[in-house]
């Protein structure tokens, strides 16, 4: 028997609770990240512990709070059910680990050695790859792994933001609101920021949400007039990808839209960033800037076709690490 396969299925992180010492702990370690924030420590350290944390620790508790649910943060709670699903459809161990906070990275490594799993495959939930993301989860897996005298064989899928699983199922989930409500005058599609100067450094993300945003748009038949593809989440002074998200709803707002639906395609996940800053703050933009019904698209979860999708890129990655694995429709006879 060949060695044996184990997914680790990561994600960003959530707080332990909704608190303003819970929110603290995770800032500092989120915010402590040389790849989330680059500038020096002697010029940054000061400036988190007194000036960010104290300020932006309690905003977040109250923001938290208005999301919890009775399972806790839903990026945990939805990242729970996606690796159950994942595990059923892959047949193969499946670990939770979070970038920040817990279950944390080092632990879902734990629970796949602990199942005799010598391969790892790393499936970050960023379908685009950002230093900050996908490379800050490598350095996380990196860091556990120092040291071991046999450690396991590890890939990483380092993105999927064209994969055509997950744009149908990014497309079949607007429609499914279209059929049932009615398309809007535009859609929006919004990604989380990152500073320009990240992305004239060669950081390929700004390209593969342009490359996800045109696919999206074209599965669904839009005219370029139909869509635009902004950016969401900026932290601090300096000069984040554009155009801006709140921005560009208080524009159609002046304009008196009758009707925008926003989608955030590289959230895989709902979340703070979704069910807050873009349902509650940026619905209240456009609104009070004179624009009609607003709508947001949920993420896709722990949609079935979100889990096929996943399914799909994940096999294809561990046909290159394990060459003697068997896709289901080979098995089937339907390969080539």
């Amino acid at each position: 028997m060949g060695l044996l396969t184990g997914v680790l299925l990561a994600n960003l992180g959530t707080p332990d609770a909704p608190t303003t010492p819970a929110l603290k702990r995770f800032l500092r370690e989120f915010l402590s990240d040389r790849r989330v924030i680059d500038l020096p420590r002697w010029k940054w350290w000061p400036i988190l512990e007194f000036v960010i944390l104290p300020r932006r620790s309690p905003r977040s508790a109250a923001a938290y709070r208005r999301v919890w649910t009775d399972e806790g943060s839903p990026l945990l709670a939805i990242g729970r059910r996606q690796a159950a699903k994942l595990k059923a459809a892959l047949d193969l161990p499946v670990a939770l680990g979070m970038r920040y906070g817990n279950p944390s990275i080092a632990s879902a490594l734990e629970e796949l050695e602990a199942e005799d799993c010598r391969r790892i495959l790393v499936l970050p939930l960023y379908p685009q790859q950002a230093g900050a993301t996908t490379l800050s989860t490598m350095d996380a897996v990196n860091a556990a792994l120092c040291g071991r005298r046999e450690p396991p064989e590890v890939q990483v899928v380092e993105s999927y933001q064209d994969a055509p699983e997950y744009l149908a199922a990014l497309a079949r989930s607007v429609r499914e609101v279209w059929t049932r409500d009615g398309e809007p005058e535009r859609l929006l599609m919004s990604f989380h920021g990152i500073p320009v100067r990240y992305a004239q450094a060669g950081d390929p993300y700004p390209r593969h949400c342009e490359q996800t945003a045109r696919g999206l748009a074209r599965s669904l038949g839009l005219a370029d007039d139909r869509w635009l593809l902004s950016f969401q989440s900026r932290f601090g002074r300096e000069e984040w990808l554009k155009p801006y998200t709140d921005g560009t709803l208080a524009a159609w707002g002046q304009e008196k839209l009758q009707s925008v639906d926003v989608i955030c395609p590289g959230f895989a996940a709902d979340c703070l960033e979704t069910l807050e800053e873009i349902d509650v703050e940026n619905r209240k933009i456009f609104l009070e800037a004179g624009g009609g019904r607003f709508r947001y698209v949920a993420a896709l979860n722990d949609r079935d076709d979100h889990v096929a999708a996943l399914a799909a890129v994940a096999r294809r990655k561990i046909g290159v690490l394990a060459p003697g694995a068997v896709d289901d429709d080979e098995a089937d006879g339907d390969g080539n």
